[in-house]
């Protein structure tokens, strides 16, 4: 079967649009699916292609030796010998009998994801704005979700009654660390999401399913390597970044217990961007819901329950956290994802994870030196200003991260979009995804200057009612947010060249 034809290198988006150029008429549903049945079967196959209104075509093809799981069909055409040829004999059996071939041949079960309706998503033929807003609603909610994590903890740390002020500071001085191991999960999901996509628009499943087996081993290293530096010299890098002598009891408190629960951070966040890689992004959502909402039940438990103070708060983020990875793994590994994490897969390979490692490196950078940014913050402002400004600046951190979610969540919702699109060689859709994501995250970055600079108040009440942090953090807000407008056309062009 000449299924690797030059005609073939560019197919058209599903299988109903090829056997409506093959016949002049549109295929049914229900004659799709005859075809794409599986267990495929000679006699199934004959009635498939009987189905196909064509008596002009029919006739050309004929069976030649049935297998266990496929059926080998003979051409009876003249032999095509370039791609003009291919196009003057359109429509032809030897398209239908080629297509049908690789689809027998499929290694995801007789499907090639780049031929067919995606199980998760139509990325390669759907309308751009209505399935950019379908993938990046969800993408945005799980993000506003995710920062629940860090957010639920300083809202209660914060009203720990007598230590509330000085825990919330501690807390906020872990920041600068916990952004680094969120760093080094985005060098690793962020390089080999894209890719996967990628893989998935070409049309090769199996080397998609390396790269999300490559990346899982990965993570897994670089979890145990960061949890090992963090026990052994966690208390000193919270000195360095800006601890005081009265809040680095609280930050190493806190700091010691979540460094623990490090693998569950970067397999939970690493290998959702592999479920939003494939157009889930209702199940990216529903992962991360499912960690903040055992996040939010668990802080009340553990912190003023049990009496566990700013333990308590770490205790529940690192258990939160495992129940996401669990429940991720369970989906990975199950029969509704398209790309399978097979165990035989997680395994480092050079040729595999170097490539992701050089894509991962433009988010890891922006997230790893957003990180030392603050750690100079904290320092100077411990300095100059003392443990007020500190926690002055642990706010406007956090204002910052919550304000960026939605535009990490549109860039991710796009994601998808753009690199099945550019596997595909569909140019024109790649532009297309990357004119509405630069225009939607425009506007909204213009929207979050305008609260920034007139009501700054909305932000900084979400964290303290203590009068003299309020006035700081307010006034330091306004300065901090100040080029915030231009925060949409830095994300949406970064993240475009990645994807």
């Amino acid at each position: 079967v000449r299924a690797d034809h030059p005609s073939l290198v560019n197919p058209a988006d599903s299988f109903m649009a090829v056997t409506h150029t093959i016949s002049r008429q549109p295929a049914t549903t229900k004659q799709t699916h005859a075809i794409l049945s599986s267990p495929f079967s000679a006699e199934k196959t004959k009635n498939a292609f009987a189905s196909v209104p064509s008596q002009a075509y029919r006739h050309r093809i004929k069976r030649v030796k049935p297998t266990r799981r496929r059926v080998c069909f003979q051409d009876t055409t003249p032999a095509l010998s370039s791609q003009e040829s291919a196009e003057t004999f359109l429509p032809d059996s030897f398209v239908l009998y080629s297509l049908v071939s690789r689809l027998l041949n499929s290694p995801t079960g007789g499907i090639p994801l780049h031929e067919l309706h995606h199980q998760g998503a139509d990325l390669g033929r759907e309308k751009i704005p209505s399935l950019l807003f379908r993938l990046a609603l969800p993408a945005i909610l799980a993000q506003l979700i995710n920062l629940l994590y860090n957010m639920v903890d300083r809202m209660y740390i914060g009203h720990i009654p007598d230590i509330g002020a000085a825990a919330l500071t501690g807390v906020g001085v872990t920041m600068p660390l916990i952004l680094c191991i969120s760093a080094f999960a985005a060098l690793v999901s962020m390089g080999g999401a894209p890719r996967a996509s990628i893989m998935m628009g070409k049309g090769e499943p199996k080397e998609a399913e390396r790269i999300l087996g490559g990346c899982t081993a990965m993570l897994v290293l670089t979890a145990l390597v960061l949890t090992a530096i963090l026990q052994l010299f966690g208390r000193q890098l919270l000195l360095l970044f800006g601890a005081s002598g009265n809040t680095i009891d609280y930050a190493w408190s806190y700091m010691r217990l979540y460094s623990l629960g490090t693998l569950f951070v970067q397999l939970s966040l690493g290998l959702n961007a592999f479920i939003n890689a494939q157009g889930f992004a209702r199940t990216g959502m529903l992962t991360v819901t499912i960690g903040a909402v055992s996040n939010i039940i668990l802080d009340p438990i553990f912190i003023f329950a049990l009496g566990m103070g700013v333990q308590g708060a770490a205790l529940a983020t690192v258990l939160a956290q495992g129940i996401s990875c669990l429940w991720i793994l369970r989906f990975l590994t199950g029969k509704q994802t398209t790309l399978r994490l097979q165990l035989r897969q997680v395994r480092l390979q050079r040729a595999v994870i170097l490539p992701c490692l050089a894509l991962g490196i433009s988010p890891f950078i922006m997230q790893f030196t957003e990180s030392i940014l603050n750690v100079c913050f904290n320092t100077s402002l411990l300095q100059y200003g003392g443990d007020v400004a500190v926690g002055a600046m642990t706010i406007l951190a956090s204002v910052m991260q919550f304000c960026m979610m939605p535009l990490q969540g549109l860039t991710q919702g796009a994601q998808p979009i753009i690199s099945f699109n550019y596997g595909a060689h569909r140019n024109d859709r790649v532009k297309q995804a990357f004119r509405y994501l630069l225009t939607v995250s425009l506007s909204y970055s213009a929207l979050l200057w305008c609260v920034s600079m007139f009501a700054p108040q909305v932000f900084v009440a979400m964290f303290t009612s203590k009068a003299a942090l309020f006035d700081k953090a307010v006034w330091a807000l306004r300065i901090y947010m100040a080029g915030s407008l231009f925060f949409g056309i830095q994300i949406a062009c970064q993240q475009t060249f990645v994807a």
